[in-house]
């Protein structure tokens, strides 16, 4: 299998700590979102969408979208399996990853971001203050009062929450996003991140890695 993949981008990071936490060999491609590769007609011709990451399967097949991804390794190589069987358990960890995936993480998007200051005419300071408001109310704020540390989001093992969790604050960081009012969260990081799969796929760890 090939995992198209940019060190930077959250949705790419999701994948790697799956990807870690299974112990799965993949081969890693990078496409640099920064360059514009993702609009190459190669990489468009595999993920039409023009998104990081995609995963080639052996077959050739395309998989887009990181949670629809990460629900595929988790049937390829269930342990751990990081969307409990446990169906209430389940229901939680999946409301915290799409709150993340699907409420929070899209409006702090390159794309997005890029039409704020190109079309829109924002500067940084205007940039910044999106993804702050975008980031926090509504979006960490509510996942910090939804999470149940164990200390993992929900318990004592790693599930879809953590591995959506991580690369959300990581981005956060990256806007100066301030995130001393999430206690339980930066608690759940700390921990993950002193977790050898989570720590392997950390941004500044891969091969293409850039300041």
């Amino acid at each position: 299998m090939k995992l198209y993949d940019y060190f930077r981008s959250s949705a790419a990071y999701r994948v790697r700590i799956a990807i870690e936490l299974k112990g799965l060999n993949l081969e890693r491609i990078p496409v640099h979102l920064a360059r514009g590769e993702q609009r190459r007609a190669d990489y468009l011709a595999k993920n039409p969408q023009g998104l990081a990451p995609a995963l080639e399967l052996d077959d050739g097949t395309i998989l887009t979208q990181s949670l629809a991804i990460i629900d595929y390794l988790d049937a390829l190589a269930p342990q751990p399996l990081l969307t409990p069987k446990d169906p209430l358990l389940a229901a939680k960890v999946r409301g915290v990853a799409l709150a993340i995936a699907c409420d929070i993480h899209p409006l702090n998007n390159r794309r997005v971001l890029d039409y704020l200051r190109e079309r829109l005419g924002q500067d940084d300071s205007g940039v910044d203050a999106w993804v702050h408001h975008w980031a926090l109310q509504g979006g960490l704020e509510a996942v910090e009062r939804l999470v149940e540390p164990g200390p993992f989001c929900f318990g004592a093992q790693p599930t879809l929450a953590d591995v959506c969790l991580v690369p959300q604050l990581f981005a956060a960081r990256r806007f100066s996003t301030p995130l001393e009012t999430l206690p339980k969260l930066l608690a759940v990081e700390a921990h993950c991140l002193a977790h050898p799969a989570f720590a392997a796929a950390e941004p500044s760890r891969q091969a293409d890695a850039e300041p």
